[in-house]
């Protein structure tokens, strides 16, 4: 019940009352009685009085019952942390105000379900972007080669171990730090700023693809050895076409170029390599054609000179031929035991006419060896007479070279070492004395060669039985080479 309603029933009472006490007045005069007028007043004062503390005494009991539902359906709410209808008993005004609470709450509760449902598409969003961010630095982490990633303020934000071993630094420490603050090459950290520019400055279109990938050439000295390296440098686009950041990716070439460089000097020194003996066969042929060669002691002369050079010539193609089948894996081996003093005796009795023309002494050291290697009995001793035949050919005459063999059982190893007392070799053509057609400038005066007879040993020796080749030279003061095998187990 309103409080209007309740104040017309109360004007109603208070109207019946007073009817009531002048009907009373009326009857007692019509008796005879006499009614005093304080005392009627302070009746009806009295039963308004009563009346009105009834109703006021009934109006607060509701209202207070109504206020204590309401607050106890919001601290339900509240300790359900869930919105809900307040529902009250009646039609007071309290329970007319409860109706636009009731809507609102309403509104708020909506509300509250679309942002949550919008949290929780958030929240799944985030985590396939986690998922995703953690398999992509694994895929970057797992590459061999550099890779660095930077955002559209030149800051790193992902870089593999293999950038960190490079450029020297530590990922840890250099998260959000500028590039120009953790790479040192000024060059690199320009082709990032460069690239990230150039993309961003260009349209969208197959045009700007092209220009927000591109490849550079890079050297880096790397402690004293300079590498090279194909830098892909690459925009990292957003949906709207902005750049977002630069991946660069480091791949080293040097061993690239390097062989490159060597399959063109390959090729330049066996041309040369076969141009000379065939110009001498030709020129010797040419002049017995031409009948410029009448008596025929010269004319033997001239065959056992193209004979030579043939024999050169085909030493030259047989030696290139091993290398390439022992560097392709496709050369016959036979491994059989084979006692290593064995061969080292067979290369002595080879070698001896050759050193007595030089007169060059032959110092035979090879002891018997008890313990046999597991090799290929002719790579063995054409490694061995490769030595040998070097020692004799660049030892002058009445010089010495000493073949010797012996076993290091501690280390399960033979060996047999070759030395001479010959022109020796310089400090500077130590490292590149097994280089294919490498020869000492000051030796081909000496000798003849190809260039290949070290090289070809050193495969046979290490890359087809896992041994090693050793040598130790001082120009002017001889050279001494050692092979060492593995013992056959």
């Amino acid at each position: 019940m309103t409080t209007a309603k309740k104040v017309g029933l109360a004007s109603v009472v208070l109207v019946s009352l007073g009817a009531s006490a002048a009907y009373y007045s009326a009857t007692m005069a019509l008796r005879g009685y006499e009614v005093h007028t304080r005392t009627l007043g302070y009746l009806v004062l009295g039963l308004v009085a009563a009346l009105t503390s009834l109703i006021l005494i009934i109006f607060w009991r509701n209202v207070h019952r109504t206020v204590n539902s309401i607050v106890s359906q919001l601290d339900r709410m509240a300790q359900q942390r869930e919105f809900g209808l307040i529902m009250t008993e009646g039609d007071d005004e309290l329970t007319l105000i409860t109706q636009p609470l009731n809507r609102f709450l309403t509104v708020v509760k909506e509300e509250i379900a679309r942002l949550q449902a919008e949290n929780r598409e958030a929240q799944i969003q985030s985590r396939i972007a986690e998922a995703e961010k953690r398999h992509t630095e694994a895929i970057v982490f797992s590459i061999s080669d550099a890779v660095i990633v930077t955002n559209r303020f030149d800051e790193i934000i992902l870089a593999n171990e293999a950038a960190e071993k490079l450029l020297g630094f530590s990922f840890a420490h250099s998260i959000r730090k500028n590039i120009d603050h953790v790479i040192d090459d000024g060059r690199l950290v320009r082709l990032i700023r460069e690239t990230r520019s150039s993309g961003q400055s260009q349209p969208i279109g197959a045009a700007r693809s092209r220009l927000t990938r591109r490849i550079v050439e890079h050297s880096i000295d790397k402690k004293g050895q300079p590498k090279t390296f194909n830098v892909t440098l690459s925009c990292v686009m957003t949906p709207e076409g902005k750049v977002s950041g630069v991946v660069a990716v480091l791949h080293d070439i040097t061993r690239e170029k390097e062989i490159s460089q060597m399959k063109t000097e390959f090729v330049s020194n066996v041309s040369h390599e076969l141009r000379t003996p065939l110009s001498s066969i030709k020129a010797y042929i040419e002049m017995l054609l031409d009948g410029e060669v009448e008596d025929e002691k010269t004319r033997k002369e001239f065959y056992e000179i193209i004979a030579n050079e043939t024999e050169r010539l085909n030493r030259l193609i047989e030696n290139i031929l091993n290398i390439s089948r022992i560097e392709s894996g496709v050369m016959r081996i036979v491994r059989e035991p084979l006692n290593l003093a064995e061969v080292a005796k067979r290369v002595i009795e080879v070698i001896s006419p050759q050193a007595k023309a030089k007169n060059i002494t032959i110092i035979d050291r090879v002891v018997p060896l008890y313990h046999p290697i597991e090799a290929d009995r002719d790579m063995i001793y054409q490694a061995i007479l490769n030595l040998a035949s070097n020692a004799v050919k660049y030892t002058p005459n009445g010089g010495t070279v000493t073949i010797s063999t012996g076993v290091d059982e501690r280390r399960n190893m033979v060996n047999c070492e070759v030395s001479d007392t010959g022109v020796g070799i310089s400090s500077e053509d130590l490292p590149r004395i097994f280089d294919k057609f490498y020869r000492v400038k000051g030796h081909t005066k000496l000798a003849k060669g190809t260039g290949l007879g070290l090289a070809l040993t050193k495969q046979i020796v290490e890359s087809v039985h896992n041994g090693k080749l050793y040598v130790t030279s001082e120009a002017g003061k001889g050279s001494t080479f050692t092979i060492e095998l593995p013992i056959m187990r």
